[in-house]
């Protein structure tokens, strides 16, 4: 597929996941998936164990302060030795701190509190969407982006989606063990962050298309 069809394609799929994301917003800003939200956290923390809850807290830093910081510039570094390419880069930097603002602004605009039940760690602010999500989803999803077009065979492509989408999932799921969001905030994070990538891509392939 050229760039054209990629920004055209990116585009129109970034704005139906923008009108699911503003759609389970007003779900969960008018109380109707708050079943779902308990079943999902009843399941998760009936799971509970203190081997499990290491491991989770473990997986939940990758996805916060310093860590996260070290381990996108040990992305970048790697991706440098492979592609070689300084744009690619500024895409992964470009959308990895959008991203955050993103949810900054999304957080102060839904005002949604924390959950209170069985909170494992304590944090701050507000609950949705989840910036862990939102931050694995941009970093991992920005990073299969890339390598997608340089990894030629089926097999290299599934082995990358896997590893991506494992890391972004158990990010999520970690953060509804601990009790600090409710699997809806995952969700949503998951959704703008999809739909913030695939316009940045879109706008991506666009200007890569300009200059060439």
């Amino acid at each position: 597929m050229n760039a054209s069809k990629t920004a055209r394609r990116s585009m129109s799929i970034s704005v139906v996941l923008a009108a699911l994301f503003i759609i389970f917003a007003w779900l969960v800003l008018t109380d109707r998936l708050s079943s779902f939200d308990l079943l999902i956290i009843e399941t998760i923390q009936g799971l509970e164990s203190p081997l499990l809850t290491k491991a989770m807290l473990l997986i939940t830093k990758t996805g916060e302060g310093l860590l996260l910081i070290m381990i996108t510039l040990a992305i970048m570094i790697v991706l440098f030795a492979v592609l070689r390419h300084r744009r690619e880069l500024e895409l992964l930097v470009f959308v990895s701190l959008t991203s955050a603002c993103l949810n900054q602004l999304l957080k102060i605009i839904i005002v949604r509190p924390r959950p209170t039940l069985n909170r494992l760690i304590e944090v701050g602010g507000y609950s949705f969407p989840s910036g862990h999500s939102m931050a694995a989803f941009s970093l991992y999803g920005t990073v299969t982006y890339l390598l997608w077009k340089h990894i030629p065979n089926r097999a290299g492509r599934i082995v990358l989606l896997t590893l991506s989408g494992c890391f972004i999932v158990l990010i999520g799921l970690s953060r509804v063990y601990l009790g600090v969001h409710y699997p809806t905030d995952v969700l949503a994070g998951y959704l703008a962050s999809a739909s913030w990538l695939l316009l940045s891509i879109s706008l991506y392939e666009r200007w890569i298309r300009k200059i060439s």
